[in-house]
């Protein structure tokens, strides 16, 4: 094992992945040595920003023997491609999720990340929020009692008005804010209740302000045994739960992971239990560079990635059949 930071190349150089920049330099683990987007603008800003090299196209940026590791933040549809480029060349991988849009694209990512010998990570960062820790804690002490229900939402304001590109794109985004928000709190329940059998799903416009729907409901049946729901909406107000029930207690984490509730089922009223604050995207950043240095595998692999774009097509499917969708038929 060495001390030496692991040198990264950065491709989709927009709001998220100007993120994930930050993050990476804050974990100390790695450092930005390439970049490349299909606009010279953006490359020129970003290497700038981060005091790297632009590429001017990926395969530019993959033939330089001094990158190790690839992040991937380029819209949902090009993942794929990229995964079998990048592992290609010998790149371990981390791919903002979701993985893919199919379950057959996402196994013949992994299938080459795994020729490739390369890490494949999946940028699924809600999980690691300290109180989503806490409750996955309560569950596995027996503090929660048997599970029985679950139930989590993801919610803004930012699509009132139609955005540019392909974040208006249905076909980038099915089910609007489930695409690229909700499949968080998919992996979420998978972390927590383990995976999900079938699925009833609603999904449509009602402000009608861009091509995207605007809101999104989710019945889920786990293998396991609970129930669970899922709420979508980017027109709004910003509100982000995941929450636990139990026969004995139930847990709430609240504002996107910063606030954690519990309460007992003989009590009246719930408590706050306190939680850390923690930097959930730089821990995954950290955590990449570890697995390229030590030859580990991440929290949220290839697998954990695949079984979130199942549940996805499930649900998109449940949205335009109406009717309740089992996962099993489109695991690959």
């Amino acid at each position: 094992m060495t001390n030496e930071k692991v040198r990264l190349a950065f491709v989709g150089l927009g709001n998220w992945g100007t993120r994930l920049a930050r993050a990476a330099e804050r974990g100390g683990e790695a450092e930005i040595l390439r970049c490349f987007a299909r606009t010279g603008e953006s490359r020129r800003a970003f290497a700038e920003k981060f005091g790297c090299a632009p590429a001017e196209s990926l395969e530019e940026m993959l033939r330089d023997d001094s990158v190790e590791g690839v992040v991937v933040s380029t819209p949902h549809s090009t993942h794929a491609e990229i995964i079998h480029q990048a592992a290609g060349a010998g790149k371990h991988l981390f791919v903002e999720k979701p993985l893919t849009l199919t379950a057959e694209e996402g196994g013949r990512a992994i299938a080459a990340a795994e020729a490739g010998g390369v890490v494949l990570q999946i940028g699924h960062h809600r999980r690691r929020l300290e109180a989503t820790r806490k409750i996955r804690r309560l569950i596995e002490s027996g503090e929660l009692g048997m599970l029985h229900q679950l139930e989590a939402h993801v919610f803004n304001a930012n699509r009132q008005k139609p955005a540019a590109g392909w974040h208006n794109d249905p076909a980038e985004w099915p089910l609007g804010g489930m695409t690229g928000r909700g499949v968080h709190m998919v992996d979420n329940f998978h972390y927590l209740a383990g995976p999900v059998k079938r699925v009833i799903a609603f999904s449509k416009k009602v402000l009608g302000a861009t091509r995207l729907d605007d809101i999104t409901s989710i019945g889920l049946e786990f293998e396991s045994g609970p129930l669970g729901y899922i709420g979508v909406s980017q027109v709004i107000p910003l509100s982000i739960r995941t929450a636990a029930f139990g026969t004995e207690a139930a847990a709430w984490s609240e504002e996107d992971g910063t606030r954690l509730f519990f309460q007992k089922k003989e009590e009246q009223a719930r408590s706050e239990i306190p939680v850390e604050g923690g930097d959930a995207l730089s821990d995954q950043l950290r955590e990449f560079a570890r697995c390229i240095r030590e030859g580990a595998a991440p929290e949220t692999g290839g697998a954990e990635g695949l079984e979130v774009v199942a549940a996805m097509e499930a649900i998109i499917e449940s949205a335009n059949s109406g009717r309740v969708a089992e996962v099993a038929d489109f695991r690959a």
